[in-house]
Order: C-alpha cells, then sequence, then structure tokens
C-alpha cells in the first residue's frame, strides 16, 4: 500500500471520528429552593392526615446520562422551615420533641446507589441524616423530566421522590395514648419531595 493510500485512510478514519457525536458528559444540577420542597403527612389520632412542608431545600445531584448508576444525589433541609400552616404545632414540631431544630439545624440525604426502576423512574438508595442520627433510606423517584429552556436560558428539569421511615427509627419518640387505644401521632411518615433543578454551565 502506497503512502498516498495511508494518508487517504487516516483522513477518512478521523472525519469519521469527528462525525461522532461526542459521549455526554456527567452535568452538574443545582436544587432551585424557590420552586422545590420537602413536604410530609404523618396520622394524627388514628383517623386524618397532618401535611405540612419544608422549604428550605438545597442540593446538587451529578448526572451521569450515559451510566445513571454513576450519578450521586447531596440534599440538605433546613428544619427551621417546617411550615404545618399552624404556629402552635409548628413550634412543637422544632422543640425537642420533635426535629428539635435548635440542636440539629439541617436533615441531609446522600446517595450511595441509584439504579434504573423502568422508564422514566429510579430507585435511589442514601442515608438520611435526621435529629443526629444516620439510617438507610430508598426513594422513589419518577424524572428526571427532558430537559427545558426557562425564558432566561437556564436548563431545567423536575423529579418527584416518595418514601416512607419511621420516625422513632430517628429518634424523634414523642407521643402520647389515647383513652381508647392508639396513639396521638403515629410513627410513620410518608415523605415527598418536588425538586425543581437548574444545570450549571
Amino acid at each position: 500500500m502506497g503512502l498516498k493510500a495511508v494518508r487517504s485512510i487516516v483522513a477518512i478514519a478521523a472525519a469519521t471520528l469527528l462525525a461522532l457525536p461526542a459521549a455526554a458528559a456527567p452535568s452538574t444540577w443545582s436544587i432551585d429552593s424557590h420552586h422545590s420542597s420537602a413536604q410530609f403527612a404523618v396520622k394524627h389520632l388514628m383517623i386524618s392526615t397532618v401535611r405540612g412542608q419544608f422549604h428550605g431545600i438545597t442540593g446538587t445531584i451529578l448526572w451521569d446520562d450515559k451510566d445513571v448508576t454513576k450519578s450521586t444525589v447531596d440534599v440538605s433541609i433546613d428544619t427551621a422551615t417546617v411550615d404545618t400552616q399552624e404556629p402552635n404545632r409548628d413550634k412543637d414540631l422544632k422543640s425537642e420533641n420533635f426535629f428539635d431544630v435548635a440542636k440539629y439545624p439541617t436533615m441531609t440525604f446522600k446517595s450511595k446507589k441509584i439504579e434504573q426502576a423502568g422508564a422514566g423512574k429510579l430507585k435511589v438508595t442514601g442515608d438520611l441524616t435526621m435529629h443526629g442520627v444516620t439510617k438507610e433510606v430508598t426513594l422513589d423517584v419518577e424524572g428526571p423530566t427532558a430537559p427545558i429552556k426557562d425564558p432566561w436560558g437556564n436548563t431545567r428539569v423536575a423529579l418527584n421522590a416518595t418514601a416512607t421511615v419511621n420516625r422513632q427509627d430517628f429518634g424523634a419518640k414523642w407521643n402520647a395514648k389515647m383513652d381508647g387505644g392508639g396513639v396521638v401521632v403515629s410513627d410513620n411518615v410518608n415523605i415527598t419531595i418536588d425538586a425543581e433543578l437548574v444545570k450549571k454551565p
């Protein structure tokens, strides 16, 4: 094979490689705290459901399009932002009876494993630290959505995550028994996180 033919093959190979799309690098996304919330629901007096939320949710997600198992989630919630639309109840929730926000001002979630769980669904397992106690929790996640551009040129996605935890596991043990049986506040707490994410440049 002559030198001219070799040069032609090299040129064709180089052009082919340049024409291939570059592998997507992992991207970093930050939680938009103004458009995100962490909600909870718990049974009261065994018959009704009390709902509340935390407004102060922040965090970062490292997303790997090519291998979701290499993605990571790191979320922090300001426990002092708890809001059930009832000031006296919020005061109690912030006290030593429950979140003890003076001593434990934040709760955190740091992922350890992320798995695909079907089309548009993930299972995210990680360490939830609340009230000074760390336990492993698995979040069922829908999303992230397809990315969109907002009017200011930012790329955004959204996701929804749910889990159920036992507050006793995290040291929030206050309760009172009812005369007819049962307790004032159930141990199981349903958690729902709605997060809007902004892609970092």
